[in-house]
């Protein structure tokens, strides 16, 4: 184990060791055990996304000793990645992994959590849920499924995605058919992009034979894990489309509300625990990747042209008028998402001057 490795559970470690220690110590806690099933939206062992599930899953039953055991359940080992919300809702499984951006159609303000284009980085992102009232926001639009988010987990700022044609103006994007979920799919619509919705596991095979034409997934680390440097030329930047990649943790509230308030606060610290962590993994490990697929995968690295991401931007405003204006909700929260990205504007023009 190395040393970062070191601090991070054997912070953990102590965090579990007093929760024990109280246990202990006041017999009147409640001292069964919970068996849960975790579905989640990504392949085995996935490098980023599916070992983060495994490493919070491993941490939520270490931090309760053991009172909380959780089965975890690989995208279509039990349900279909994109069906683990409705899995949840239904109580099918008591949680899942997955990500905000893959329900649009269920919960349509889902997508200012699965990121803005152009919008907040993840750091800024992060202050608006804890320390503003983003987090409390985005409870009350799942609600209605009776479903609690958690913040488990980001992966940063991505790449704009993988091209076998060079994009040098808002034309040569006019016909694609191009993976790409969330606001970002409907603002490349609007660009004349096709936009599909592919789980991680069918994105190579769908480049390779043709069936898309580009595709976008996370960033260099998660990219190269897939292996598209080897089925596309040109690789874009920047990744406007998602700023910010959330990913969450979906528990069931019936499950949740099922728990003692020590399991309940040992999930939340948890995740918040995962959320910062993934975040700092993804930072590193994004520029060693990107370093190996410049020097050995020689992939030719481009940025957008300026003129294309100022229309897409003009596409992004256009899209977000439109959703606050057929979705009262969905305007509550982009109001609040607004309002505090004002405010903080002038500590962050200061910061990057």
């Amino acid at each position: 184990m190395d040393r970062r490795s070191f601090i991070y559970y054997g912070g953990l470690s102590s965090i579990a060791g007093c929760s024990r220690n109280e246990q202990s110590s006041n017999t009147s806690l409640d001292n069964r055990t919970y068996n849960w099933r975790m579905a989640t939206s990504w392949p085995p062992n996935f490098p980023g996304h599916g070992v983060s599930a495994n490493r919070l899953a491993n941490n939520i039953e270490e931090l309760t000793g053991g009172r909380i055991k959780i089965e975890i359940f690989s995208a279509g080992e039990l349900v279909p990645a994109f069906e683990v919300l409705d899995a949840v809702s239904r109580d099918t499984v008591h949680l899942a992994h997955s990500a905000p951006v893959y329900w649009r159609g269920k919960i349509p303000a889902s997508l200012i959590y699965g990121g803005i284009p152009f919008g907040m980085t993840s750091d800024i992102f992060n202050s608006w849920l804890f320390h503003s009232d983003g987090l409390e926001l985005w409870r009350k639009a799942y609600s209605s499924m009776d479903i609690i988010p958690f913040p488990a987990g980001n992966t940063g700022q991505q790449m704009g995605g993988w091209f076998n044609r060079e994009i040098n103006s808002l034309e040569d994007l006019s016909g694609l058919k191009m993976r790409i979920p969330g606001l970002g799919g409907e603002v490349m619509q609007k660009a004349g992009i096709l936009p599909v919705n592919l789980p991680a596991s069918e994105i190579f095979t769908a480049l390779q034979t043709g069936a898309i034409d580009a595709t976008e997934w996370v960033g260099p680390y998660n990219d190269m894990a897939l292996g598209l440097q080897q089925v596309a030329r040109y690789y874009y930047y920047p990744g406007w489309q998602e700023p910010s990649g959330q990913l969450e943790l979906i528990v069931s509230r019936n499950a949740f509300n099922s728990l003692p308030p020590d399991l309940q606060k040992i999930i939340e610290i948890a995740c918040f625990s995962e959320n910062s962590y993934l975040l700092a993994e993804f930072n590193m490990r994004n520029q060693q990747a990107l370093n190996t697929l410049k020097t050995e995968h020689k992939v030719d690295i481009r940025r957008f042209p300026n003129d294309v991401l100022e229309e897409l931007k003009k596409h992004t405003n256009e899209i977000l008028d439109e959703l606050s204006n057929n979705d009262p909700l969905f305007k509550e929260i982009y109001e609040s998402y607004n309002k505090f990205l004002g405010d903080i504007s002038p500590w962050l023009e200061i910061i990057k001057s």
